[in-house]
């Protein structure tokens, strides 16, 4: 085994600047990859993530692209081509993590028609184009991995349009899985359960955390490098033979 699994590689994490996004982002640039790490709206924090993975040895650029308008994914790719060549780097992509996303609390007569449609844009809408627009430039024997949720594997009624919407991003990825077999590109989801981020304004309830810590076997929430290590890995050529799956990084989660 490689101890610099992404040696050489390049790699896109969208949402990639907070939570879990920038856990990803650091663990991949860790590992060996140029990172690029994309943004919504949070500059400050895009620019941060960036400057850590310089600090501490790696290489990483920011890309602004504004997801779940019309035209995203043409945008972030617009923008990735121009950053990538101001680094001096070749043209193309090893690894792209679709990660970015929002959550939607709510039952669902709670739901609005403007908030069921911001969800699905942003939570499947862009994923779904970015891979689309992107097919050209991932490079055979690349990797794919879709940030996916525990909650789609049983009922979790407060969060209903955001498990549909990660639901849709599991059979993304199995469709996907086949299609590119033949180019070596792999295609799995990655599923975190409770996980403990700045961007989780519940978890600053104590009963709150107290619940989600003990939906895990470890009695514990997650943190967002637990998450990042199993991304690392399904993207990483150790698990070039693993396609088309559906990966529990919850810390056991409901088993």
């Amino acid at each position: 085994m490689t101890t610099t699994p992404h040696e050489g590689r390049t790699a896109l994490v969208t949402g990639g600047s907070r939570g879990i996004g920038r856990a990803i982002s650091r663990r991949l640039a860790a590992e060996g990859a140029l990172v690029a790490v994309h943004y919504g709206h949070d500059h400050d924090a895009a620019e941060r993530t960036v400057k850590e993975i310089i600090a501490d040895g790696g290489r990483a650029f920011a890309v602004h692209a504004e997801l779940g308008v019309p035209g995203d994914a043409d945008a972030l790719w617009a923008e990735f081509d121009r950053q990538l060549a101001a680094q001096d780097a070749e043209s193309g992509l090893d690894v792209l993590v679709n990660n970015a996303g929002i959550t939607l609390p709510r039952t669902i007569a709670n739901v609005t028609e403007q908030d069921y449609d911001r969800l699905f844009a942003i939570n499947t809408r862009a994923p779904f184009f970015i891979v689309q627009r992107g097919l050209e430039r991932i490079r055979d024997g690349g990797a794919i991995v879709n940030v996916s949720s525990v909650t789609t594997r049983f009922a979790y009624p407060a969060i209903i349009a955001y498990t549909m919407s990660k639901g849709a991003l599991d059979t993304f990825t199995l469709a996907l899985a086949k299609e590119l077999g033949p180019r070596g590109i792999t295609v799995n989801a990655v599923a975190p359960g409770f996980t403990e981020t700045e961007i989780n304004p519940t978890l600053r309830n104590p009963e709150i955390r107290r619940n989600y810590s003990a939906e895990s076997v470890f009695d514990r929430l997650g943190q967002p490098e637990d998450i990042a290590a199993v991304v690392s890995f399904a993207a990483g050529r150790d698990a070039g033979w693993t396609t088309g799956q559906w990966i529990d990084a919850s810390g056991g989660v409901r088993i």
